[in-house]
């Protein structure tokens, strides 16, 4: 069996606690690897290496330093079946969404190539007599990120890129379910030109988080997960004065107007609810149709849709909807979760409860669900299941589908189907939610705006990747410059006249 590393100053590194966790094939339920578990002590000597290096690293010109996120974005591009087979084989994933989701972080990297332009400071000549005021934007030293199993590309790229472009040293703690792509991007990176010590790839489970939040060093952590971890990183790395931005759960609407194309609605829905078993943050899980008509035409137009999902492994070709789910328990959960919704009351319209897979009987996989006449006080509805469930809450109008969002406590991504422009524009300025999506289901800006959620869902003042980024990675230094007058009158430039 495969056993893992961590990624310290430039290469693979054993880990040293004795500590390990099984790294599973989703499809079968085997275990494929072992990943070591790093003590604080492990941790804490990363950190150290890591604040010997940044130094150098922070004093290399920004230009130079986008010259490595140049590289990094070809050796992605050359590397990308091999990621995404990687990816899919740890994670589950189809090759294509895998691929996605190597190319959703590549798009980031791309962006920090402009990362001279975007550390550039102020200026004002003259603020007053003989005083020229300008600004200097700094890396902060260390930072850190702490990332989920969902997008084991995706989100370390949306972390370490801006960080390391801005000129800090980065401590990745991946997720210990799918960490081989994280040591894979450390590799890139160090091929394209990043110095030994700048980037650490440090795994473990929640004593490694501990140590990352109570390390002095380190000056700022991003984190991406469930909302119950976020609070909790949120304020023990506030409580220890380091800057955090955590980005939490979601429970995402789609508000289908009556006007809407129908067709359109349900093709978005199948896409936006499914793909990748609904272990995404910005899924669709919830469907709020307006008026009964509207409701009854897209359950009709769904159903088929659903019942027609292909779900297996990625080695079964690209023509798969979906994978596993990454755990055992994570399957259990989800059914569990099915199981309450009808028990409180809701329509099963498509039950997947019973979905096996010949010849992967002990893989993960959970077959799609569609429930109609869900209610907000349901389960179902008031959590994240983070799997291949679909609600439908029927709403009567379209100010109880606007208030539906708007009430829910989670705040991450939303749309609205339509053709109504004047209902579309009402919703985008009312809606309290981070993300919004117009006739656009997963509504995932691109890398050059920021990415984040509202209420639940994000905790911390700035974004991920986008111009927030390189704030969130950067502090501000202002200077006031005063230069004595007269000086140059001391020095003569003509020739003196002969005495």
């Amino acid at each position: 069996m495969e056993e893992l590393s961590h990624w310290i100053d430039g290469k693979r590194v054993k880990g040293t606690s004795g500590r390990f966790a099984d790294v599973f094939n989703p499809a079968t339920g085997e275990v494929q690897a072992r990943v070591p578990l790093a003590s604080k002590a492990e941790l804490d000597a990363a950190v150290a290496s890591a604040a010997a290096a940044q130094p150098k690293w922070a004093a290399t010109n920004p230009q130079r330093r986008a010259r490595v996120m140049m590289e990094v974005v070809r050796l992605l591009n050359r590397d990308m079946d091999k990621l995404a087979e990687t990816l899919s084989r740890e994670h589950g994933k189809t090759i294509p969404d895998a691929k996605g989701d190597v190319q959703r972080g590549l798009e980031v990297i791309e962006f920090c190539i402009g990362a001279p332009h975007l550390l550039k400071g102020e200026f004002t000549d003259s603020a007053g007599p003989g005083i020229d005021m300008y600004s200097m934007r700094q890396p902060l030293g260390v930072a850190a990120g702490i990332t989920p199993f969902n997008f084991p590309a995706m989100i370390p790229l949306w972390k370490m890129g801006p960080a390391l472009a801005a000129g800090n040293a980065f401590i990745l703690k991946p997720s210990e379910r799918d960490p081989s792509v994280p040591l894979m991007l450390a590799e890139i990176f160090q091929e394209a030109g990043l110095p030994d010590g700048v980037l650490q790839v440090v795994n473990g489970d929640k004593e490694s988080v501990d140590a990352i939040l109570d390390n002095p060093t380190i000056a700022a952590v991003g984190f991406v997960g469930s909302t119950p971890i976020a609070e909790y990183i949120y304020s023990r790395g506030c409580a220890n004065g380091k800057r955090v931005q955590c980005f939490g759960g979601a429970k995402n609407h789609m508000i289908i107007m009556p006007d809407a194309d129908l067709d359109q609605a349900a093709d978005a829905l199948v896409g936006a609810g499914y793909g990748a078993a609904g272990e995404r943050c910005m899924a669709i899980s919830v469907a709020v149709p307006v008026g009964d008509e509207t409701a009854d035409a897209l359950i009709e137009r769904l159903i088929p849709r659903i019942e027609k999902l292909k779900v297996g492994p990625y080695t079964a070709g690209n023509d798969v909807d979906y994978g596993p789910v990454v755990t055992a328990a994570a399957r259990e959960n989800i059914l569990r979760l099915v199981q309450s919704g009808v028990d409180q009351g809701a329509k099963l319209v498509v039950d997947g409860r019973n979905f096996s897979l010949q010849g992967y009987e002990k893989g993960f996989f959970v077959g799609p669900h569609l429930f109609d006449h869900v209610r907000p006080d349901m389960d179902i509805y008031r959590k994240e299941i983070f799997g291949p469930v679909l609600s439908t809450v029927r709403a009567a109008s379209y100010e109880e589908a606007l208030s539906l969002a708007m009430d829910h406590e989670y705040g991450n991504g939303t749309a609205i189907y339509t053709r109504d422009g004047d209902a579309a524009r009402d919703f985008a300025a009312r809606v309290n939610v981070g993300m919004i999506g117009i006739n656009v289901p997963i509504p995932v800006p691109l890398a050059y705006h920021t990415f984040g959620g509202w209420k639940k869902s994000a905790f911390g003042d700035l974004n991920q990747h986008g111009p927030d980024s390189f704030r969130f990675y950067t502090r501000t230094k202002t200077i006031t410059s005063r230069w004595p007058s007269g000086i140059k009158e001391g020095s003569a430039f003509n020739f003196k006249a002969m005495d």
